[in-house]
C-alpha cells in the first residue's frame, strides 16, 4: 500500500477545501495486510469541482461521478460521494445523486467488507460493520441480499471471487438470496461475466 500517494492526494484535496477518503478493495486489502493493486477513493468534491484544481486528470465518467487521477505515474480511482437509485438494467442505475457524507453513500456499496473508510489519518469509518465481517472471515451483503443483487446481478460472480480469492465464507442469508437469484445473471451482458471470471483468475 501507497500510503505517500494517499496522502499526497488527501493534501491536494485539502488544500481545495475538500476531503478524501479510502475505500473498497483498496481499504480492505491494507486491513488485511495484502498487497494493493488498484486505489479507489472517495471524496466529497464533484467532477466540476475537482476539474478546477486538477484539470488534467480524465473525465470521461464525471457524469457517474468517476474521475481518474494519475499520481506519481499511478492511476487512482476518485468518486464522489452519491446515492443511487432506479437501477433499470441489472446495472447502472438511472439516477445519481452527489452527497456529502460517508453515511448516504455507504448503502449503496455490495458487501460490508467493501464499505470500510479510511481518512486522511488513517483512521477507520466503518458504518456497516466491515471490520467485524474481515475478522470473521465474512462476506455478507449490505442491507437486503436481494435487493442488492437486483440492482446488480454481477455481485453474485463478486461474492463468489471475493470468498475464493480471501478464503472467506459467504454468511446464510446472503447465500440464500445468490441460490434464489442466480437466474438474473442471464440478463447481463455475456462480456461482463467473462471479465468478472478473468478477475478470478488472475488474483
Amino acid at each position: 500500500m501507497n500510503k505517500t500517494l494517499f496522502t499526497k492526494l488527501v493534501n491536494i484535496f485539502k488544500e481545495n477545501g475538500y476531503r478524501l477518503y479510502m475505500i473498497g478493495g483498496t481499504t480492505r486489502d491494507y486491513l488485511l495486510g495484502l498487497e494493493v493493486f488498484d486505489y479507489d477513493f472517495v471524496t466529497d468534491a464533484t467532477p466540476e469541482e475537482i476539474q478546477k484544481f486538477l484539470p488534467d486528470a480524465e473525465y470521461h465518467f464525471a457524469k457517474f461521478g468517476s474521475v481518474k487521477v494519475k499520481v506519481d505515474g499511478t492511476k487512482v480511482d476518485v468518486t464522489t460521494l452519491r446515492v443511487e437509485d432506479d437501477y433499470e438494467d441489472f446495472r447502472h442505475p438511472g439516477k445519481i445523486r452527489f452527497v456529502k457524507t460517508i453515511e448516504e453513500d455507504y448503502v449503496r456499496r455490495d458487501f460490508t467488507i467493501n464499505a470500510i473508510y479510511i481518512d486522511e489519518d488513517f483512521n477507520v469509518i466503518d458504518p456497516s460493520n466491515g471490520l467485524e465481517d474481515l475478522k470473521n472471515k465474512t462476506i455478507r451483503f449490505i442491507g437486503d441480499p436481494e435487493k442488492r443483487i437486483k440492482e446488480d446481478p454481477l455481485r453474485i460472480l463478486r461474492a463468489k471471487r471475493f470468498a475464493e480469492k480471501l478464503g472467506f465464507k459467504i454468511e446464510e442469508k446472503s447465500q440464500k438470496a445468490i441460490g434464489n437469484l442466480s437466474y438474473l445473471l442471464d440478463k447481463l451482458n455475456p462480456d461482463k461475466i467473462k471479465e468478472e471470471e478473468r478477475k478470478s483468475k488472475s488474483h
